[in-house]
């Protein structure tokens, strides 16, 4: 039997609800097909974007979705995506798949998206391949209640009022796709577009550096050092393969072996060491935690799937990948005084999606599971936990049985999130929550084999249970943990 416990006299930071965003981009069927379908489309839409898909992102309470990329962000010209459909210029999408892009959503229908979803926007600049005009004319295009050519453009195109903007980022990946710049270069090109990213009225832009890739610390430390006080946050991108850390070598999404499943879980741990080193390194330049850390690109990485376009980053989604995406967001609570938003990648026919479509058909994954599990985390007090654990894996890697998480929201209810990683054990949890001996508990439990995952055949075949294998005696909450699953208790 191990043991968890709760302290709810140790608080720490309220868990910013953008922990628990996503991210779309003019990637595959990620926009089209799969968030837009268009008004005339015979499936079910409102003003083009497709009902069930808005229907289930509002079930789990998405926060935040960051748009258009990704690589398209540093080749996107956001003019050629505003005004009459039938006039907006057609271009390929040189990065992804190498499609026709007819700028059919643009401006207009993100914001429309975010509205109908409840969310805020996250908008991405073009620093690669776009001018300090173009990106200063967007943000006032967006955001200017006044006389200006861009705000009667705007008007003209059927907006009268300006939209509400916080977040915008100022390029993205200008290490690779965005530039292949060097982080000095980089850091002088966000001071010089950041000038130009003005706050209009009331609307005040939370401005976004592009951070480093993986463990390049040298970019972070070079950023911040040159930019840092000019920047509200930075970003960072990591993306779990299961092989290795080599591109041309993932692997598959479904039919892996179990030695893939313990890579793949040890490099989903390892965001806990890659957060903790790169907010060690912002702390040395700004000691006051003024600028936060923004995980805007997470999410397993593998293989698409047979039969699918490369440049498309189709993959299945299985009990592995709610296993990833339970202990990435259980690290992102737990560092919840320096990552102030995340976002999935991404949220629908794209990579680690939270939904898969298919023509009229739409599924709901492994991992959209998690977010529905996870959601009362959003705004929520992290609390300080630690559970006993031991050992599971095969002879090249070793890891925690168990990985969790807990929180208290301004009701006094609190939530633990509990993975247990072991492929054939279940783990009798002893949960003991000083001062909520008497709560009424609630138990809710995500399982499968390691492979198990939906088809639009069998779509629920990974679906939440309501969970009875649990007791409460002398104030003890004794819960039995399947194998591989995801568990979320609920004191009330």
């Amino acid at each position: 039997m191990a043991k968890l416990i709760v302290n709810t006299e140790r608080k720490g930071a309220k868990i910013n609800r953008n922990l628990y965003g996503h991210f779309s981009e003019h990637l595959g069927r990620c926009i089209y097909n799969g968030l837009f379908v268009g008004k005339d489309s015979p499936i079910p839409n409102v003003n083009g974007m497709r009902t069930d898909v808005v229907e289930a992102l509002r079930h789990i309470r998405v926060p935040v979705l960051r748009w258009p990329g990704g690589c398209f962000a540093d080749e996107y010209h956001w003019k050629d995506g505003v005004g009459p459909q039938e006039t907006r210029k057609r271009m390929v999408n040189t990065n992804w798949g190498g499609v026709v892009e007819d700028n059919s959503f643009g401006t207009h229908e993100f914001m429309e998206l975010c509205r109908q979803i409840g969310c805020e926007p996250y908008v991405n600049g073009n620093v690669g391949s776009g001018t300090v005009q173009e990106m200063s004319e967007w943000v006032e295009y967006m955001t200017f209640d006044g006389v200006s050519p861009m705000a009667e453009a705007r008007k003209r195109n059927g907006r009268e009022e300006p939209w509400k903007l916080t977040y915008f980022g100022v390029g993205n990946e200008n290490w690779g796709c965005g530039g292949n710049m060097r982080p000095e270069f980089y850091a002088d090109q966000f001071r010089r577009y950041a000038t130009y990213v003005r706050n209009y009225g009331d609307n005040k832009i939370f401005k976004i550096a592009c951070g480093p890739n993986v463990d390049d610390y040298e970019w972070t430390d070079k950023v911040m050092a040159i930019a840092g006080k000019y920047a509200d946050a930075i970003s960072l991108h990591y993306y779990t393969r299961p092989r290795s850390l080599a591109w041309d070598d993932k692997g598959p999404a479904t039919g892996f072996e179990e030695a893939e499943y313990w890579t793949t879980l040890r490099n989903a741990l390892w965001m806990n060491e890659l957060v903790e080193n790169h907010l060690a390194i912002m702390r040395r330049h700004d000691p006051e935690g003024r600028v936060g850390l923004i995980v805007d690109e997470w999410g397993t990485w593998y293989d698409v799937e047979p039969g699918t376009n490369p440049g498309f980053l189709y993959q299945q989604n299985t009990m592995r990948d709610a296993l990833v995406a339970a202990i990435t967001l259980n690290i992102f609570n737990r560092h919840a005084d320096g990552v102030i938003m995340a976002n999935i990648a991404q949220i629908v026919n794209v990579l680690q999606s939270v939904i898969l479509t298919e023509g009229e058909k739409m599924l709901l994954t492994p991992t959209y599971h998690v977010f529905d599990l996870y959601k009362d985390h959003q705004n929520a007090t992290l609390l300080d936990s630690w559970v006993e654990t031991r050992n599971v894996g095969d002879d090249k890697v070793q890891l925690p049985n168990l990985h969790q998480s807990a929180s208290v929201d301004e009701n006094g209810r609190i939530l633990v999130t509990v993975a247990n990683l072991s492929l054939t054990d279940a783990e009798t949890l002893e949960l003991r929550v000083p001062g909520k001996e008497q709560a009424k508990a609630t138990v809710r439990v995500l399982t499968g084999s390691m492979d198990a995952h939906n088809t639009f055949d069998a779509p629920e075949t990974v679906d939440i249970a309501d969970w009875t294998d649990f007791r409460q005696e002398n104030g003890i909450l004794i819960v039995t943990v399947p194998a591989c699953s995801v568990t979320a208790i609920t004191l009330d």
